[in-house]
């Protein structure tokens, strides 16, 4: 059995950079996850369309994030 990783960034400001994305800034929290390209994505096509920003949100609450490493957001 493998040992999840944890990331050194914190869910709290992961998650208030992506609620954020709804109010028009989307990506953010993609950026400070170290997701360049994605967090580009986001911001161009407003988060696919809120879509991705509330799904991101909804796997930032239930502790299923991950940074670029692979590492989950739990702190």
């Amino acid at each position: 059995m493998r040992k999840e990783r944890i990331s050194e960034k914190e869910k709290t400001l992961t998650l208030i950079f992506a609620i954020l994305g709804i109010f028009g800034v989307a990506g953010i929290h993609r950026f400070y996850a170290g997701k360049i390209g994605t967090g580009i994505l986001w911001l161009i096509t407003l988060g696919w369309f809120y879509i991705g920003t509330i799904v991101d949100i909804v796997n930032i609450v239930n502790s299923n994030f991950k940074d670029k490493s692979g590492a989950v957001i739990k702190k």
